[in-house]
């Protein structure tokens, strides 16, 4: 009955338009009603005591490092060195967008930051050279959600806080499933324009590919920089944060010179509005997970799965299923702090390792900013890119699909996930 009153009452909110905080408040507190056990003060004590976390310092830090990265020229020189490496090949900027893509996400962890970025560089350009403009956004869509499972990831943040899973180990096991993302999107891309007769930007010539290369050299330190300073225990993933931020800020503002007093407030600006939305679903969100606990939802859904239990790959795959499909009505936010405390343990219960299950999971709830009708990816690249919504959605649909077989092959072979994780610990 528990279960029923937790769905009915946070789907029955989001329905009628109540902001996802406020949703998840009222959702725990029919749950306390439920169990006869309402009490304001439980509810701001958990809202208060949820986000009294050293480890959620890292979100604001995070978040102002990728402001600080676009504003300061990093993320366009990221850009102009893979154009100017590979994009006179045939469909080079569609390549030059994967490569941008995964380079970026290594830097930011937004999905959102990063599709804005890319469409508005990417997208006139390909549009000019002939290329399908509904494809292109697609492509654009697909390689922002690469953002939130290459560290830096504030979805895998969450996801550790709320489940105690080491930080550090999940940013090292999300680097290959990324990367993993990456050729999935290159071949899909090449399959498609592999006969197309776009026009081909000129091939750069050796000394500009050196200039590139060597002002897109400081942006590509950042995440040499972080993971290695994560893998040896120089800083952890909070400190990483600020070490983004001093990063970035030294290198737009010294190096490339870009960073004015007037941006850098802006940056400010935007970071503390965006974390001020994001940390206060968080503290919403602890309301329900406490609920979640106290009334037992995991072993409700244990009991429901309990059939599959003996067979770690099934519970996974239908896990990571219905994580597909509420990811196509929930944001990526709201979703991860309602999921963790529901799925982890039964995960945990199958033996499933905790460090693969938030990965992967993670990647699930990112294939949701590209499903309508949310969406939020293709809602923003449409917007950058002066394209159709549905044109966005018919561009992205194979690369979805090319990314759904990367979850699909994760969870039929989670040894290409554990194995390179086993190098680094």
């Amino acid at each position: 009955m528990t279960l029923f009153v937790f769905l009915g009452s946070l789907l029955g909110s989001l329905a009628i338009g109540v902001p996802v905080a406020l949703a998840l408040v009222l959702c725990g507190a029919a749950m306390m009603i439920q169990l006869d056990n309402f009490d304001v003060q439980i509810v701001a004590s958990n809202m208060i005591n949820g986000v009294d976390n050293f480890i959620f310092l890292a979100v604001p830090f995070f978040m102002l490092a990728g402001e600080l990265m676009n504003a300061g020229g990093l993320s366009r020189r990221i850009v102009a060195m893979a154009l100017a490496l590979i994009g006179h090949l045939r469909g080079g900027l569609g390549y030059v967008a994967i490569i941008a893509a995964v380079l970026m996400a290594s830097l930011s962890g937004s999905a959102i930051a990063d599709s804005a970025a890319l469409g508005a560089l990417l997208i006139p350009m390909m549009r000019s050279a002939g290329y399908e403009v509904g494809r292109s956004a697609g492509l654009v869509a697909a390689g922002g959600i690469i953002a939130p499972i290459i560290p830096p990831s504030i979805g895998l943040i969450m996801y550790g806080i709320i489940g105690n899973v080491s930080i550090t180990k999940l940013f090292i096991a999300g680097i290959f499933p990324g990367i993993m993302m990456g050729i999935a999107l290159t071949l899909t891309w090449w399959g498609l324009n592999r006969n197309s007769a776009m026009v081909r930007p000129p091939r750069a010539s050796r000394t500009e590919m050196v200039k590139a290369v060597g002002n897109g050299a400081w942006a590509l330190m950042l995440p040499v920089i972080i993971v290695g300073g994560l893998r040896t225990g120089i800083f952890t993933p909070t400190e990483s944060a600020v070490v983004a931020v001093f990063y970035a800020l030294s290198v737009g503002a010294f190096v490339y010179r870009e960073l004015t007093w007037k941006l850098l407030y802006e940056c400010l600006v935007s970071a503390a509005r965006t974390t001020a939305i994001v940390m206060f679903i968080v503290a919403a969100a602890f309301v329900s997970a406490w609920m979640i606990t106290i009334a037992n939802l995991p072993g409700q859904l244990s009991a429901l799965l309990v059939m599959f239990l003996d067979s770690p790959v099934v519970l996974m795959g239908i896990m990571m299923l219905l994580t597909i499909i509420v990811g196509a009505a929930l944001d990526f936010t709201p979703l991860v702090l309602i999921l963790t405390p529901i799925m982890l343990p039964v995960a945990k219960q199958a033996g499933i390792d905790p460090v693969y299950f938030g990965v992967v999971f993670v990647m699930c709830i990112a294939i949701g900013l590209l499903t309508p009708p949310v969406g939020n990816v293709l809602n923003v690249v449409a917007g950058v890119s002066k394209v159709r919504f549905e044109h966005v959605v018919r561009g992205v649909f194979p690369f979805l699909l090319a990314e759904v077989g990367v979850v699909i092959l994760l969870v039929l072979f989670p040894q290409l996930l554990l194995t390179p994780l086993s190098w680094f610990y």
